[in-house]
């Protein structure tokens, strides 16, 4: 059974349709939307930070997501998708965004819509990554604009979570 637990009078809130691995952590002030999926020991710990997550967005496989005790929450927008083993700390990441196995996203950065982070990239703290373009490396660095493939990527992918997730209702 996942373990959701409140801190400090903060219970987590999480939207309908969203599906919850049964041994990830949810804890504090953490909001999940609709049709969100939190994938197996996923650690999502809202204890010294807020947390925001966007309908239609997709925590995978042991990513870690956390803030900074009294500076930095962490907003993840609509459509996000957030790939094994990745650590979100304390940023702001908008719509329709991969972020890659295993990266790594920083106090501070912004992520801005449509952007691809890439497997292992480290957005280092107070990074901008800017529409439209792959982000790669350590630290990362703007690579190249987006295909129309990868765009359209960006649309897709947060259905098929829904898909995956549907795998285990019931």
């Amino acid at each position: 059974m996942a373990i959701i637990l409140p801190v400090k009078e903060h219970f987590p809130f999480i939207g309908e349709d969203t599906f919850v691995a049964p041994n990830c952590t949810i804890v504090g002030d953490v909001t999940i939307g609709q049709y969100c999926s939190i994938w197996f020991n996923a650690v999502v710990r809202g204890d010294v930070n807020y947390i925001r997550i966007g309908n239609y967005s997709n925590i995978q496989d042991n990513v870690t997501i956390h803030g900074t005790y009294e500076r930095n929450g962490t907003d993840i927008g609509r459509y996000v998708n957030i790939g094994h083993n990745a650590i979100i700390h304390g940023c702001t990441i908008h719509d329709y965004v991969l972020i890659g196995m295993g990266a790594i996203v920083m106090d501070r950065s912004i992520i801005e819509s449509n952007v691809i982070v890439a497997a292992g990239a480290v957005i280092l703290e107070n990074t901008v990554c800017e529409s439209g373009y792959l982000y790669a490396g350590v630290p990362a660095k703007k690579i190249k604009p987006l295909t129309d493939d990868q765009l359209h990527l960006l649309q897709k992918l947060p259905h098929n979570y829904v898909l995956y997730s549907s795998w285990f209702s019931d």
